[in-house]
């Protein structure tokens, strides 16, 4: 169960500053990249400023917030619906292991079930993120059998070399 005290909402333009931050933390932990502060935070406004992109929620504690994600869409012709994808999902470290991610996640069924065209849920996790793995099994998520691959455009810079 989440901590006392702990509210989830739709995230609001003031807490871009704390998601933009979570977010260059969680790159860091999970994949050793500096993100880019100004890159970042531009799409953490952008995001907030066009729900047609998604959306995101923040778990808050007595005034701060101590976690948040990120829930963008991919239509599946296959089902004939929408792919909900959780994404930067990150938990202040003091706050970890108490349920908010579970809150989180609750929400974001939670809103999906008013949506008759939402029909899954996706994220993808470093391969060696096994704690988070074993926290999305226990959430009811299995493990597909499908690999990731990109091909981002010549001269995009997101992060620190």
């Amino acid at each position: 169960m989440p901590t006392a005290n702990v509210t989830i909402r739709q995230a609001q333009t003031p807490d871009a500053p704390a998601i933009a931050d979570f977010n260059r933390q969680m790159a860091f932990e999970t994949e050793h990249k500096k993100l880019l502060p100004e890159v970042i935070l531009a799409g953490v406004n952008t995001m907030i400023a066009n729900p047609a992109h998604g959306f995101y929620l923040v778990a808050e504690s007595e005034g701060e917030i101590v976690g948040s994600l990120m829930v963008t869409t991919e239509w599946s012709d296959w089902r004939n619906g929408v792919i909900w994808w959780v994404q930067s999902v990150y938990i202040l470290e003091s706050h970890r292991r108490q349920g908010i991610y579970r809150a989180l996640y609750d929400e974001v069924k939670q809103i999906a079930s008013n949506d008759p065209s939402v029909c899954g849920f996706r994220l993808y996790v470093e391969k060696d993120n096994v704690n988070a793995q074993k926290t999305y099994s226990a959430l009811g998520m299995e493990e597909t059998d499908y690999l990731m691959f990109e091909e981002l455009k010549a001269g995009l810079k997101y992060c620190e070399d």
